[in-house]
């Protein structure tokens, strides 16, 4: 009896061991999955939530190619196998198609955007055509007249459908291979032909987006404070990151408050972007046309104000998180009115702000400002002096400066948060006098392309890395501007502006690496070695993301930042990671900070000499004070989170028909019950069954 069970035993495990290959190859039979979806996913606020998600477990629907906008009947009404996957391709993905589909939920399981290789020509934003218009500084007691856009639509071309909510997943696809095999897929078993209904079986997709966070952001919130478990699950996360900042003059960074004998004029830009996809921001011209721009200005004022420091300390910004209501300038200002940071609001001098500067064959920039304050005499005179500099500073570049009407508001930019607090001079520099000229703001095409950042054919990475385009040496005369002028503003000699000269090399770089690719040899020489896997082989995603470590682009601008102001400084690795020039010292890391980089590999030698960077470049938190003050409700500050999700995935397959799915389980069932009943009999008769006859003694 025990050598019988020994090989019962054996034979089990031998088929357990084929029936679980089997298994796995089955299944790679049945299912094709997708690579690079990129999904849409849920955002929630003080009073609503928008985005999309799927059942907990995925949706399934048949997929539909949908071809135009009339043939969304089939989806709508008359198709015979609901519910539907429809694929868009980019020219249907519009207000009028996705308002109906989503009026038509319950025929529509999910939807999936081809991403077009090239950029739609009409245009196409998905933000709102009022960005941020509730949180700016034009209210009902800052001039109602200029509020809501009452005076200019900043983004005429905005649809909002961004900021609606969906019942059913939204992927976004390359057209690539997996967009190939699903419309082979299509055509091969779902396509009617001559009006007839498609036959079994059918090509469908699942899409699981399922997102934990539901409501608004209160509800969430509360909902993660009421979690007592060990491993607590929460359900969503504040949006936010850090703001990167430098100064010209150091500051102790340990005092924090009133310093009146130290006047600052502050740089700004603001770094994020979004788009209508999670995973897919470039944000070309909404965002990095601008901090390209000021990062190359503070390159060109290092030597400059190192020999010859001007009266006023020039204090470079990094904003993050602008996009969803001024996260980052927002949290600066409400730091600076209480004394959380090392610049006060009274030291503030003036504000000059770097918007959406990219040139588009154009030669001619706005510099827009804010009428209400400018009734005070003080603050208009400073801002025409400093309208003044910036005009000058133009002079013998490729373009011309004007000025925006004296009764235009500003239009959406961090200055407003400051104006919030007090009215303070200041100038935003825009290619726009009244509208946007940007066709795509906040839209996945928002790319190098737009900005027309382009090579020759067959440029080696390398190469193209080093390549001058045209849009590269238009910013750097915007950038040279925009350095001549702060160093004038900032009280130094005017006859020092023709030192002062943005680097074309260094723009051009930069412009490379945010928008074509981050992972190239000069972005790897100017950061640790722990930091290159941040660097990818795409262009820079500029979504500002959840407050749980820095993202890419605020570690790429804090490095850069570093090498473009700081100095390199001979000391060793093991000082400069201890943030201090030698073994004695104690207090030098509360004016600068030290950075060890790569540095380049010498030629034909892999090892690199790295180094130490000393420079004023600090991080501060960009993260709404509405939850600091755990105020989730907030007005006056954003309340903006991000729901969390365990998987993101997509996959096709083929689909039975109803009636033999029925057949299929009857099937199942009845041998289900036939085991039953035969393992009961055999079970029953098993002393007869498998008794074995006494040996002969």
């Amino acid at each position: 009896m025990d050598l019988l069970s020994n090989k019962w035993i054996t034979n089990l495990l031998v088929c357990a061991l084929f029936v679980g290959a089997s298994c796995n190859s089955v299944e790679k039979k049945i299912y094709v999955h997708l690579n690079y979806t990129v999904p849409c996913v849920r955002l929630l606020n003080a009073t609503h939530q928008i985005g999309c998600q799927s059942s907990l477990s995925g949706d399934v629907g048949v997929l539909h190619v949908l071809e135009s906008e009339e043939n969304l009947d089939w989806v709508l009404s008359s198709g015979p196998n609901p519910p539907y996957m429809v694929i868009l391709e980019s020219s249907l993905f519009t207000r009028s198609v996705m308002m109906k589909l989503k009026n038509g939920s319950s025929r529509v399981a999910g939807i999936v955007v081809v991403a077009p290789n090239t950029n739609p020509v009409e245009g196409f934003s998905p933000h709102t055509s009022c960005p941020n218009e509730n949180t700016g500084v034009y209210s009902e007691s800052y001039d109602p007249t200029l509020a809501h856009c009452n005076v200019t639509v900043w983004n005429p071309l905005g649809n909002g459908l961004s900021y609606e909510e969906y019942d059913f997943p939204i992927f976004s696809l390359k057209d690539d291979n997996d967009t190939q095999v699903i419309r082979q897929c299509y055509l091969n078993h779902n396509q009617a032909v001559n009006g007839s209904s498609p036959r079994y079986p059918l090509c469908a997709m699942q899409l699981y987006s399922h997102m934990s966070a539901v409501t608004d952001t209160a509800t969430c919130m509360r909902r993660n404070d009421i979690n007592f478990s060990i491993s607590p699950e929460m359900v969503c996360d504040p949006l936010g990151d850090f703001n990167v900042w430098a100064s010209t003059r150091p500051l102790n960074n340990t005092e924090k408050g009133h310093k009146m004998w130290e006047k600052v004029v502050i740089a700004a830009a603001r770094l994020d972007s979004r788009s209508f996809f999670f995973d897919v921001a470039p944000g070309a011209e909404s965002g990095a046309s601008g901090f390209i721009t000021l990062l190359a200005a503070a390159h060109a004022l290092r030597n400059v104000t190192q020999e010859a420091q001007p009266n006023r300390t020039i204090f470079y910004t990094f904003f993050q998180g602008e996009t969803f209501d001024y996260i980052g300038s927002s949290r600066m200002v409400y730091d600076m009115e209480n004394n959380q940071f090392t610049v006060d609001l009274d030291n503030v001098h003036s504000v000059l702000e770097i918007g959406q500067v990219g040139l588009h064959g154009e030669s001619r920039l706005w510099l827009h400002s804010d009428p209400v304050s400018r009734r005070n005499s003080s603050v208009n005179e400073e801002v025409r002096k400093l309208i003044e500099n910036l005009q000058s500073a133009a002079a013998g570049l490729g373009f011309t400066v004007g000025e925006a009407g004296f009764s235009q508001p500003l239009p959406p930019s961090s200055f407003q948060r400051f104006l919030r607090a007090r009215q303070i001079p200041g100038v935003v520099i825009e290619n726009h006098q009244l509208n946007f000229t940007n066709r795509y703001y906040e839209s996945m095409y928002d790319n190098a392309e737009y900005l027309n950042v382009s090579y020759p054919p067959n440029l080696t990475p390398e190469e193209q890395l080093k390549f001058v385009t045209d849009t590269a040496k238009a910013l750097t005369e915007v950038a040279t501007m925009v350095a001549r002028a702060l160093y004038v503003q900032a009280g130094g000699a005017e006859n020092q502006q023709d030192n002062i000269n943005a680097d074309r090399q260094i723009v051009s770089q930069m412009l490379y690496g945010f928008l074509v690719r981050s992972n190239n040899s000069w972005f790897q020489q100017l950061i640790p070695s722990d930091l290159t896997s941040h660097l990818t082989d795409r262009p820079t995603n500029f979504y500002v993301g959840v407050n749980q470590q820095s993202s890419e682009p605020t570690l790429l601008v804090q490095y850069l930042l570093a090498n473009l102001t700081g100095s390199a400084i001979n000391i060793t690795q093991e000082n400069c990671q201890n943030q201090r020039e030698d073994e004695n010292d104690k207090e030098s890391k509360h004016m600068f900070t030290y950075m060890w980089v790569q540095g380049a590999a010498p030629p034909n030698n892999t090892k690199r000499e790295g180094f130490c960077v000393r420079s004023t470049v600090r991080l501060s938190r960009a993260v709404s004070p509405a939850f600091e003050l755990r105020d989730y409700t907030s007005k006056d500050y954003s309340t903006w989170t991000e729901s969390r999700w365990k998987s993101i995935k997509g996959r096709i397959f083929l689909v039975a028909s109803h009636e033999l799915e029925m057949l299929t389980l009857g099937v199942g069932v009845g041998v289900l019950l036939a085991s039953l009943l035969l393992t009961y009999i055999i079970s029953s008769k098993a002393d007869i069954l498998f008794s074995s006859g006494r040996e002969p003694t």
